[in-house]
Parts: structure tokens; C-alpha cells; sequence
């Protein structure tokens, strides 16, 4: 799935915990590593790395060191095409004094412009647990069935106790509304004839995956565009969030998707997972 990954190293107090959560996940997939640094190399820093990657027993026989200078998101992303990279690995920022986590301007303009997909993690810990339950949004963006691929194989190999597939129908609110002067049982199975089609498709493509030990929820929900998916995902306490990313020519529905990506963006509900099409 992931062949290659690269993890963006910072020297701040959640450095070192992202490059054990990447040297975890470098195992998981059994990849190779890119470790990406971006600032003026000086004595200090060369000597504060060697003691991160003792401190977290790197194998350094299996990872290279990308140390440049440049804009932080120019440079990361210019690294990862030259590498191949396949995934991006990152942390999150906390706003001060309040307990909300969100993505900075760099990681924003990486998430928008990457050609890989990007991880970002919430809360790093320098004792790494697996993604024990897993949310991804099952519709929107070019390929779909891609994110739902990624979350059913990471699942799999992370062991994940439940899969929670989230479909939200977009133009629920005006399809009842062109409904709404249908008598009320016209109107009650129009409403359950949208969601049977939407659990119908989401099915189509679960049988076209390896979902075998998987313990599967899927949901259907509607609302204003990423809220559902962010309250889900807090209300059941997930390890991850798994969305699909847009690709570089958007449609209708790539925009609309795209609004939801930016909801989330603004306050993390959990880990976030954007799987490139």
C-alpha cells in the first residue's frame, strides 16, 4: 500500500513522538523511510538529530536523511516528488489554551498541493499504540474506492477492532424538500429509498475489497458538509480519520468534498488520513 513513506522532523517538544509513531508505521507496511529536515544545518541540530534517532534505535541503514534549506512546504513537497513518497507524515498543532487541534499553514499548503498522501497526527506518542477504530468518509473526491482500500488494508494489518464507513448524501435536504409535498408515507419512503441507495453503493464497493476479519459499520448521514463525519468521529472515539484527498482538477463534487476537507482542517477530531487519488 505504502512503499515508501517520509516523515517531516521538527525540533519541538512532539518531534521526536512523531518519529516513533513513523517508525511504527515504516514496520507496519515494511517500507522505506525518508526523513525530511528543512533549516540551516548547524553543529547543535546535527548532534540534537543523531541523539532523536538513537533515542528512537532508527535503523539507519533503512532510512535517508533529506536535510535542505528553502520554504518549509515548497522544499517537503519537492522532496517527496523527487523520492517517490507515497506517504507524508507529519504532527498537528494545539491552539493555546484550548484543547483543539488544528493544521498549520505549512501542513495545510502540503495537504492542498501534495501528490502523496498525508498523514497527520493529533497527539504523537513515544509509545505508539495501533489504530484500533478507524472512520473513513466512503464517497466524494475521484476515487473513492481508494480511501475505502486504504482504510480496509490498514485495518487489517493494524488489527483494527471496527471500521466505521461514513456516507453522507449531499443533496439530501433538497431531494426531501422536492418531496415534501408528497403525502407522509410518500414522503417516509422517499427518505428510506435515499439511504438504501447510498447503503447499496457503499456495498458494491466493500465487495469488490479484502474486508475478510473486519468488523464493518457502515453509516449513512446528513448534514452541513463535515460536521456529521467530525461528530461522528469524536462521539466514537476514533484512532483515525480517513478521507479522500482531490486531485489537481476539481469538479462539482471535488468542491463540495473539498469544503468538508477544510472543516475538518480547522479542528481535528482525531488523527487524519488523506488518501491521494
Amino acid at each position: 500500500m505504502f512503499k515508501k513513506l517520509a516523515v517531516a522532523i521538527a525540533f519541538s517538544p512532539t518531534g521526536e513522538a512523531v518519529l516513533w509513531e513513523a517508525v511504527r508505521l515504516q514496520q507496519l507496511f515494511e517500507a522505506e523511510m525518508v526523513l525530511i529536515h528543512i533549516g540551516e544545518r548547524s553543529d547543535e541540530d546535527v548532534k540534537q538529530l543523531d541523539e532523536m534517532l538513537d533515542q528512537v534505535k532508527v535503523d539507519r541503514g533503512k532510512v535517508k536523511l533529506c536535510w535542505e534549506n528553502g520554504a518549509p512546504s515548497k522544499k517537503i513537497l519537492e522532496i517527496c516528488r523527487r523520492e517517490e513518497v507515497d506517504l507524508l507524515i507529519a504532527g498537528a498543532l494545539r491552539k493555546e489554551n484550548l484543547f483543539q487541534y488544528y493544521i498549520g499553514s505549512v501542513a495545510r499548503d502540503i495537504l492542498r498541493k501534495a501528490d502523496c498522501s498525508v498523514m497527520v497526527l493529533v497527539t504523537p506518542s513515544s509509545h505508539p499504540q495501533n489504530f484500533d477504530n478507524i472512520v473513513v468518509q466512503a464517497g466524494g473526491g475521484r476515487n473513492p474506492r481508494k480511501s475505502l482500500k486504504v482504510a480496509c488494508d490498514l485495518g487489517k494489518r493494524d488489527q483494527a477492532s471496527i471500521l466505521h464507513l461514513i456516507r453522507e448524501i449531499k443533496l439530501y435536504g433538497l431531494s426531501l424538500a422536492v418531496a415534501s409535498e408528497d403525502s407522509e408515507e410518500e414522503y417516509s419512503e422517499t427518505r428510506k429509498n435515499l439511504v438504501n441507495e447510498e447503503l447499496k453503493e457503499v456495498q458494491a464497493k466493500l465487495d469488490k475489497l479484502d474486508t475478510e476479519d473486519l468488523r464493518i459499520n457502515i453509516k449513512i448521514t446528513a448534514g452541513k458538509a463535515g460536521h456529521e463525519l467530525a461528530k461522528f468521529t469524536r462521539r466514537t472515539n476514533a484512532d483515525l480519520l480517513v478521507m479522500q484527498g482531490m486531485g489537481r482538477k476539481l469538479g462539482l463534487f471535488d468542491r463540495i468534498f473539498r469544503q468538508d476537507l477544510e472543516y475538518i482542517m480547522s479542528d481535528l477530531p482525531s488523527n487524519l488520513l488523506i488518501v491521494h487519488p
